[in-house]
């Protein structure tokens, strides 16, 4: 048996792993490369900031990370590379869960397989900045109940320089390259620089797929293929393959508020240590980088003195994807109304906690996207939508028709496993 996976990020590599480890001869193609971290020649950027006015200009000294500004003014950002977007994550592992309930999709013995694997840990209040500390206890006061996330990091290793979404330079952050790894070892295939173009599939049942590499088209023919490339790379897959697929995707959209506090310090942490969680977003510390180096507002603010608190927010599934290159995104009058009591919230956190003004919004963003392969609760049972040819599985969001206003890298993994165990054990 053949297996082919598409991607190898926190889906694709949890789908090469569990299938090269079930003895599947596996082949991975990755459009990027290997993954280098930019956090060891952070100097370079800094040196640049000044002549940095787009964002897309990130990939000219970052290549991993693809940035894309829609019309309506939402940065877009993707993670290209071995380990895909694991590899500029802030490393939280939370189940995010909305609209499981309602679809009977429960999947706590991937997540503890996960979890067992990887054993996350909270960040000890002792390695927090103490103007986090002092935001932290502001939202105690103001009966928000922060609590400390999970994250997938080593803490011997880590060396607290905050620029996780950089890459890990002390190789303290788990990604997904590790699980890519245990895959190959296993006798895995990884084909890095390979741009998949399409699905080959006839009479509703998918024979292989198409792609270039080195300037070459070739074809690979599969029993299995495990689509994996992302909410966008999936959907624009799909719509090139002739597939027809849901129409509308959601991107957790992320808004941080930027103050000011002489040696905060906070680059110096890691990100993220502490959340709030309401209905529909989170609130938590959060140096936005992206901002800090593209965003004309913020630049009258040093890295040192930069406080920033984020909303992450699970918007409305309004997006289209016709290509990597065509997307567009409305933020809804709604959207926009939880981004603003989140921010207000923020705002008072940080006041509290004896942040100052000027506060400035910081760039509107969106990296985790899915809803584009949406599960039914009928379709829960197979774990795969009905529309899709045989043989033709989605292993990432996509398959989530709800936004989740959350890090996703967790279930992401956890949909992947089920996805695979229930290839192998019902194939399709």
């Amino acid at each position: 048996m053949q297996a082919v996976v598409i991607g190898s990020g926190a889906g694709g590599a949890v789908a090469a792993r569990e299938l090269a480890l079930r003895g599947i001869k596996t082949t991975v193609l990755e459009a990027g490369k290997a993954f280098r971290p930019l956090s060891r020649n952070i100097a370079k950027i800094r040196a640049l900031r000044g002549f940095m006015f787009s964002e897309k200009l990130i990939s000219l000294v970052f290549p991993p990370m693809k940035t894309y500004r829609t019309e309506q003014g939402l940065v877009l950002i993707r993670g290209i590379s071995v380990g895909g977007c694991t590899t500029i994550s802030c490393g939280n592992l939370l189940r995010a869960e909305k609209g499981m309930r309602e679809l009977g999709l429960d999947l706590t013995p991937e997540y503890q397989h996960i979890e067992e694997l990887l054993k996350p840990t909270p960040v000890p209040v002792k390695r927090w900045r103490p103007t986090t500390r002092a935001m932290y206890a502001a939202a105690q006061d103001l009966g928000l109940a922060p609590f400390a996330p999970s994250k997938a990091v080593s803490l011997a290793r880590c060396v607290s320089c905050g620029l996780c979404e950089l890459g890990c330079a002390a190789r303290a952050r788990w990604d997904a390259s590790r699980f890519i790894n245990d895959a190959l070892k296993q006798g895995a295939q990884l084909i890095t620089g390979a741009r998949v173009t399409r699905i080959l599939h006839h009479s509703m049942e998918a024979t292989g797929v198409e792609y270039i590499h080195q300037r070459k088209k070739q074809q690979l023919p599969a029993d299995i293929i495990v689509l994996a490339a992302g909410g966008i790379g999936t959907a624009a897959l799909l719509h090139a393959s002739g597939i027809e697929n849901t129409p509308f995707f959601w991107g957790d959209i992320v808004l941080t508020l930027g103050g000011k506090k002489k040696n905060a310090d906070q680059l110096h942490e890691l990100p993220m240590v502490w959340c709030v969680q309401k209905d529909h977003y989170i609130i938590s510390p959060y140096i936005d980088i992206l901002s800090h180096f593209f965003h004309r507002p913020w630049r009258n603010v040093s890295l040192r003195d930069r406080v920033g608190v984020m909303v992450k927010l699970a918007d409305t599934p309004n997006g289209r994807i016709q290509s990597p290159r065509d997307i567009t995104k409305h933020i809804t009058d709604l959207d926009y109304k939880r981004l603003d009591q989140g921010i207000a919230i923020a705002s008072e956190i940080m006041q509290r906690a004896g942040v100052k003004g000027p506060f400035t919004r910081g760039i509107l963003n969106a990296g985790h996207f899915g809803g584009t392969a949406s599960l039914t609760k009928q379709d829960v049972p197979g774990m795969r939508p009905a529309w899709l040819p045989r043989r033709l599985w989605v292993a990432d969001l996509s398959l989530l028709p709800s936004s989740q206003g959350l890090p996703t890298m967790l279930t992401t993994m956890a949909l992947s496993l089920r996805v695979v165990r229930t290839a192998l054990s019902h194939p399709a």
